[in-house]
């Protein structure tokens, strides 16, 4: 791939491919809708070509192949260009397999947190000194900073299972988190989505190891699938379960670690105590709630398959501090802090919300809630209708359609109608992404923490809202 074009270059999960391809020395060009994004520009600075919009011209005539994914669609002008004159189409996971080729590769896979234990993985490996690579579904501290070029031999990659690209990877140790009915326009059932994670875990190197989550059923239930089958890996296993490989015997709050509200005290993370190998190991994480513990301890067993030693791992996982849109802090005004959560599926906004009430004590939560895609809300509307009774008061914005069209029948009504039924103090009304964050600035007082959890462009609200919270506190 010498001279690669980006359809979406500036995507989460594209421009960290770009940007490692730009390491390794390849001339990228790419378009994208925004064109001026902060990751455009930083794409820029590491010298690709970025166009705004999508335009049958704008694909190079010397382009060796155009990376694209799921997300485009098939009526894209410079994807009927690039099939037009011959140009190969490579999807975005089929890219970023090639460039783990010759690496050992930790493949992070499940149907939540894949992008928190990637990255906690990523970042810890770093604090100890290992020159690791890595490709993660968001950024870390800085515009492109979710990949980045490592000079050893250890690879992190976050593998997403919606559209079966994980099968792309060969890697030497597979993590499965979780596994849930989700991705509807691609599964049909519950049993399609194992069998995809079967096919993933059969994709494991000559020796690899499968890490698995003990706790959750349909991580339980893929580990029995797999060690029924003819050629049976190696499994780790981490959790609370006891027979659990790296058994958790503890989860505490603590304040004093960086906090989600960016309040000295007010936020906090978790103290974990896990056993591994017979040994006891304590540890500190920067984010709170069990959830994130859980992903903490599923890098610590990453890292253990990959022969890192626990004991040395685990105190550098406190060097990671988040993720973008990961419980984001996005600032303070007024005595409100407002937090943005990529939460879109009703596990993980029950999740972080859980996470939210543990870190900030007594402060009202209120939710400023975009549900994302006709087919989820569509088969889980009604689930995130009652994540959102955990709230102490909301508002439901206008599905966010991303490739999507409209189907008849869905929209936020039914998850407005079922958050009201489980006793959420919800608007009895949809609002739209421009009224969103007066409305909910105007619900909110001193000590409140708002939140804007959805996995669309509701990631943009955050400065509307802070504007806000300082017009209604400025004196008349």
């Amino acid at each position: 791939m010498e001279r690669p074009h980006f359809i979406g270059i500036a995507g989460s999960g594209m421009s960290g491919v770009a940007k490692l391809l730009l390491r390794r020395g390849a001339r990228v060009s790419g378009s994208d809708r925004a064109g001026s994004s902060p990751v455009a520009e930083a794409l820029r600075g590491l010298g690709a070509v970025v166009r705004a919009g999508h335009a049958a011209a704008q694909l190079p005539g010397d382009a060796s192949c155009v990376v694209v994914s799921s997300a485009i669609a098939e009526d894209n002008p410079e994807l009927l260009r690039a099939r037009e004159t011959g140009v190969p189409v490579v999807r975005r996971a089929a890219a970023l397999a090639a460039l783990t080729e010759g690496s050992r590769t930790v493949a992070v896979a499940g149907t939540h947190g894949k992008t928190t234990t990637s990255s906690m993985l990523a970042v810890a490996l770093r604090a100890i000194g290992e020159d690791v690579s890595y490709v993660i579904g968001a950024d870390l501290d800085a515009p492109c900073s979710g990949a980045e070029q490592g000079r050893g031999e250890l690879f992190v990659a976050e593998a997403d299972e919606s559209d079966h690209s994980f099968h792309a990877y060969r890697p030497e140790t597979a993590v499965v988190l979780n596994i849930e009915f989700e991705h509807h326009a691609n599964y049909g059932s519950l049993e399609e989505i194992y069998a995809s994670f079967e096919t993933f875990a059969d994709r494991l190197a000559p020796g690899g190891t499968l890490v698995v989550c003990a706790d959750h059923p349909g991580a339980r239930e893929l580990t029995r699938r797999v060690l029924a089958g003819p050629h049976p890996p190696r499994v780790l296993t981490y959790g609370e379960s006891t027979g659990a490989d790296v058994r958790i015997t503890g989860v505490t709050s603590v304040t004093g670690i960086t906090g989600i509200t960016g309040d000295a005290g007010r936020g906090g993370g978790s103290r974990i105590t896990v056993r591994a190998a017979g040994e006891r190991i304590a540890f500190d994480v920067s984010v709170p709630g069990r959830h994130y513990a859980q992903d903490a301890v599923a890098a610590l067993t990453a890292g253990l398959a990959q022969g890192v030693p626990a004991a040395r791992l685990a105190p550098a996982l406190a060097r990671y501090t988040g993720a973008r849109r990961r419980l984001e802090h996005k600032g303070k005004a007024a005595g409100v802090a407002v937090v943005d959560t990529y939460a879109h599926h009703p596990t993980e906004m029950a999740a972080d919300l859980a996470a939210l009430r543990a870190a900030t004590g007594h402060a009202r939560l209120l939710v400023a809630y975009q549900p994302h895609l006709y087919s989820r809300t569509r088969a889980l509307g009604a689930a995130m209708g009652r994540a959102l009774a955990m709230a102490d008061a909301g508002l439901v914005l206008d599905i966010y359609p991303a490739r999507e069209r409209p189907v008849p029948g869905v929209d936020s009504r039914l998850v407005i109608d079922a958050a009201r039924e489980a006793g959420a103090d919800v608007a009895d009304r949809v609002f739209t992404l421009a009224e969103a964050p007066a409305a909910i600035a105007a619900l909110a007082g001193p000590g409140d923490v708002i939140v804007t959890m959805g996995g669309g462009d509701i990631t943009t609200l955050g400065p509307e809202i802070l504007r806000h919270l300082d017009d209604l506190a400025r004196p008349r």
